[in-house]
């Protein structure tokens, strides 16, 4: 078995988007390995539920803190709550995350404006409250923590009818890509995780589960893709999970960009409703 560069035992990872998807097997990931856990998300009792069944797996303590990250102030809150408890942060993953699908016309602006919050406001403020420490903790001990951003196979390319969650996504990738190089001789591991279409809740909260994708990934294949770059003696700046996704993100630079949107605009244009 390969040597697992990445070992987060004895740490306390914090995990936003925790309650679903992703979250739930990041959470699993991270206790399996012997972390600490502090899981975010809106949804309390699913919280509540993953701690209990991650102590009786792995024997490893989370704090739940159900929190709404879109809310004013909600960073610094979770933040506060944190470092009154008195927990050291190790690793930080920022999951949450939602997408609107439609016309962009046609999507409520609140609606966008929480998205943006969330996707970029929420992530960028979380990654810059919780740098000095992981960067002090990292080197202190090297390869024990880890910053992990979620962006998206579709932060290589605009998406019409989910622009803003395209755009928010290569926004972080682009930001992490950068934190990795800053984060060079700290220790501390950096990387955006790119996933493609994943059997999640996702399309469901984003309103395009008449979309049709061939083949998605589980959650499970998109955190072992994740903890393979972990593990990485050099961990990547960004990965992409699936190889077919991994090469059609490679080609979109030789695409003319014309051609490129009409036929994704063909792929996603939203189909009239009965």
């Amino acid at each position: 078995m390969a040597r697992q560069h990445f070992d987060p035992m004895g740490t306390t990872a914090v995990i936003t988007g925790a309650s679903s998807g992703l979250g739930v097997e990041f959470a699993h990931e991270f206790a399996r390995r012997g972390a600490d856990l502090v899981l975010v998300a809106r949804r309390q009792e699913r919280l509540e539920a993953l701690a209990v069944d991650l102590a009786e797996r792995y024997g490893t303590a989370s704090t739940v803190i159900p929190l709404d990250l879109t809310a004013p102030d909600a960073v610094d809150e979770l933040v506060r709550d944190i470092e009154s408890r008195g927990i050291r942060v190790g690793s930080l993953v920022n999951n949450a995350g939602f997408a609107s699908y439609g016309r962009f016309g046609d999507i409520d602006r609140r609606r966008l404006d929480e998205e943006v919050q969330l996707n970029v406001s929420a992530l960028t403020q979380l990654s810059r409250a919780f740098w000095g420490p992981l960067t002090a903790h990292s080197r202190t001990s090297p390869g024990n923590g880890a910053l992990v951003n979620i962006a998206s196979v579709v932060a290589f390319q605009p998406v019409p009818f989910m622009g803003v969650y395209a755009a928010s996504k290569a926004y972080v990738l682009s930001l992490t890509e950068a934190l990795w190089y800053e984060a060079k001789g700290t220790g501390l591991k950096v990387t955006a995780l790119c996933p493609g279409p994943t059997a999640t809740e996702f399309t469901e909260v984003a309103g395009n589960g008449d979309l049709f994708f061939r083949n998605p990934q589980t959650a499970e294949q998109v955190i072992e893709t994740a903890f393979r770059a972990l593990d990485a003696r050099s961990t990547p700046p960004s990965i992409v999970s699936g190889v077919g996704n991994a090469a059609g993100a490679s080609l979109v630079g030789l695409v003319p960009k014309r051609s490129l949107l009409t036929a994704l605009g063909r792929a996603t244009t939203p189909k009239p409703r009965a």
